[in-house]
């Protein structure tokens, strides 16, 4: 109850992150484009290597809270403008991951769970609000998300007790080659298009590919798709297992890729 309960406050403030963002859809075409190819790419590619499967989706969200945390240790060293990409490119990801949920696992929503992930993000998105409230609220709830909410839905999902033949399964191995491989591919090609077809950067192709890396951290919005789509425990602790590892794996890699990289003036 208490989780559920959390879970919709974090799905309420993507709403509202969500509705904050849309006024700025002009001038962020580029992160937006890079956020589907940052989605359809590792599900193309998880689908691939484990066809049929039910929880692909889970290959698909960014997690804002992580990748900002790493961008947070990297301070000066990086553009600041990465930091705006990785919002917007967070932003635009959270909204198609909602509308992937509702069209694609509509069926396996029980009440509860539809109540708490979609119903309250659609709260979010619709409530009447004045900006100057919107932004006082989002200013609110959001230390709130990342520092109680995120780390509990994350430490109730750690696979403390994972069986070992997991590392080996179909669905982990898939969801890290995915989320670590596939992120960096169609953020990167996806934003390299839009921007050879006239859309203003603000960034550097290297600064972009440092973003793509970390977005592979994503744990949060796709643990909660994982509880509601696998089939089983055993299914749901591989799930977890291989967003963990992809976690830990993009993190690192990303922060070492930004940290060598100029930042462009």
């Amino acid at each position: 109850m208490l989780l559920d309960l959390l879970i919709a406050v974090f799905f309420f403030l993507i709403g509202l992150e969500i509705r904050a963002g849309i006024k700025d859809a002009r001038t962020a075409v580029v992160p937006i484009v890079a956020a589907l190819g940052g989605m359809i790419c590792p599900a193309v590619i998880y689908l691939l290597l484990n066809p049929g499967s039910h929880v692909w989706a889970t290959s698909m969200p960014t997690d804002i809270a992580l990748a900002l945390g790493v961008l947070s240790l990297l301070g000066k060293r990086v553009n600041s403008n990465v930091r705006v990409f990785l919002l917007t490119l967070a932003i635009a990801d959270d909204f198609f991951s909602l509308l992937i949920l509702g069209i694609f696992y509509g069926d396996d929503l029980h009440p509860a769970k539809a109540i708490s992930t979609l119903g309250a993000a659609a709260i979010g998105l619709l409530i009447p609000l004045r900006q100057h409230y919107l932004a006082k609220i989002i200013k609110i709830l959001t230390p709130i998300s990342t520092y109680i909410i995120v780390p509990v839905i994350i430490i109730l999902n750690i696979p403390f007790n994972i069986d070992v033949s997991s590392f080996g399964s179909k669905t982990t191995i898939s969801l890290v080659l995915a989320r670590s491989i596939g992120k960096l591919i169609g953020i990167t090609l996806f934003a390299w298009l839009c921007i050879k077809l006239g859309a203003q950067r603000h960034l550097s192709m290297r600064e972009i590919a440092g973003v793509a890396t970390l977005a592979g951290m994503g744990l949060t919005v796709a643990l909660v798709i994982g509880e509601i789509v696998a089939t089983s425990s055993s299914e749901l602790d591989q799930v977890r297992l291989g967003l963990f590892l992809s976690a830990i794996i993009s993190g690192i890699t990303g922060y070492i890729w930004l940290r060598k990289t100029p930042a462009q003036q």
